[in-house]
């Protein structure tokens, strides 16, 4: 039975699509295929080894006890408390306690209680922990010449339950 032109025109299009895609296989084989052209332009994404900040240490704080640590500070009921009454309570009890001292005594007495420091352009101590599906964050800073520290409480959860 003869083709018609319909029926040829047909054919010699999936014959024209199938070289088509052929060539541009063997093309991307020749060139590696998913390695860009260097005539494609810079990568706006461009590589900068080495300067990624490392990731946390896998010794995270210890979650600090509720109610008085052995060190002496009362971290009251946190895990059920509201964080914007309970971060206000917490910095006025830290004040309360670090009144009048100098900063070696009050890093002293923040690391006794579970907190890490860092001393370089001001005293910035911390307590942060993940339990269940929430991040909390104690922290006690004290600025260069401030005569009080700054502390506060953050809580941070994923999805909307707790």
């Amino acid at each position: 039975m003869p083709l018609g032109p319909k029926t040829g025109n047909k054919r010699d299009n999936r014959m024209r699509v199938l070289a088509v895609a052929l060539v541009a296989l063997v093309g991307a084989c020749a060139t590696g295929g998913d390695e860009p052209d260097a005539g494609a332009g810079a990568s706006p994404f461009a590589a900068q080894r080495g300067t990624a900040l490392a990731p946390p240490s896998s010794t995270g704080s210890a979650a600090p006890p509720e109610g008085v640590a052995s060190g002496g500070i009362d971290f009251g009921q946190w895990r059920q408390a509201d964080p914007t009454v309970y971060a206000p309570a917490f910095q006025a009890r830290i004040r309360a306690r670090y009144q009048g001292q100098a900063a070696p005594a009050i890093r002293a007495d923040l690391e006794r209680n579970g907190f890490r420091c860092e001393d370089e352009r001001r005293l910035d101590c911390r307590i942060e922990i993940m339990e269940r599906q929430c991040a909390f964050d104690w922290y006690v800073v004290l600025e260069r010449n401030a005569r009080e520290p700054v502390a506060g409480f953050d809580q941070m959860c994923l999805g909307a339950n707790r």
